[in-house]
């Protein structure tokens, strides 16, 4: 069991940010601190919604609290996603230094929500250049979609070669980029270093639920964090998250639940070097 750091939103009703992320490592076994960046009745894509940033100031006081507690001395990895505001990205980039005091081998997994086809970017800029110019260096991966590689990148990417290349320019040592046109009927999900490329291809569902990215973080930490290797981690989230996707079609939110005993037994899909 590893202990996880959890930083990202937090919504009553569904399955996004934290409440996708913290159910996914706690059923592979590892120890989650949640700290929720914004408390929301649901996700912005319903009719309705309620609900407010956690202050920065919060946080800091909270995780000062935590570490006094003792229990930030043996964090093995930290995940951060859905950061309302540059302030919270500022506290990011405390919490990652705070942790890598106490162990610096900790591992630091960046999911860079900034935005999504065809909306574009669904924070503001100054986030958005903040993720870009202060989180990404001092991370050991980060796990962008495709329109978010573009963004960071600052380039288009509009296949797995164009992909490739937008990664390798970031200033981190590995990229997992999601969501990367393959093919007409599927797409792909690309880890990639300097040295190296790989790739899991699923088929395109025409409507996927909403914490699919959240979901994906989730699994490739938590297998990461049990001991496998980058290239299984990659087969295992990939096919875990085909198989939750399955049960949610028809449904108007993400349905982990649905799908708890079958996910973590599903076989691993097919890993390509490229």
């Amino acid at each position: 069991m590893a202990r996880v750091i959890a930083l990202s939103s937090l919504v009553a009703r569904g399955h996004v940010g934290l409440s996708a992320i913290v159910p996914a490592l706690q059923r592979l076994g590892h120890d989650v601190i949640a700290l929720p960046t914004v408390m929301l009745s649901n996700h912005l894509g319903h009719a309705h919604a309620a609900g407010m940033p956690v202050p920065a100031e919060t946080l800091f006081k909270m995780c000062e609290a935590l570490d006094a507690n003792g229990w930030l001395g043996d964090v093995d990895g930290v995940l951060t996603g859905y950061l309302p505001s540059a302030a919270h990205v500022d506290f990011a980039v405390s919490l990652v230094e705070r942790i890598r005091r106490h162990r610096d081998d900790a591992r630091y997994f960046c999911d860079p929500v900034l935005g999504d086809d065809p909306k574009g970017l669904y924070v503001a800029r100054d986030v958005a250049e903040a993720v870009r110019d202060e989180l990404l260096a001092i991370a050991n991966v980060a796990t962008p979609n495709r329109f978010e590689l573009a963004w960071l990148a600052r380039r288009p990417v509009q296949d797995v070669a164009s992909a490739i290349g937008a990664a390798r320019a970031l200033p981190v040592a590995s990229t997992l980029a999601t969501s990367v046109p393959a093919a007409s009927d599927s797409l792909a999900n690309l880890l990639i270093g300097q040295d190296y490329a790989m790739q899991c291809v699923v088929p395109r569902e025409a409507v996927v639920p909403h914490g699919t990215g959240d979901l994906f973080a989730a699994l490739f930490v938590g297998y990461c964090l049990k001991g496998a290797s980058d290239k299984e981690s990659l087969a295992r989230a990939t096919a875990a998250v085909a198989c939750i996707i399955e049960a949610s079609l028809g449904q108007d939110e993400l349905d982990p639940v649905a799908a708890q005993e079958s996910w973590p037994k599903v076989q691993p899909l097919e890993v390509k070097m490229l």
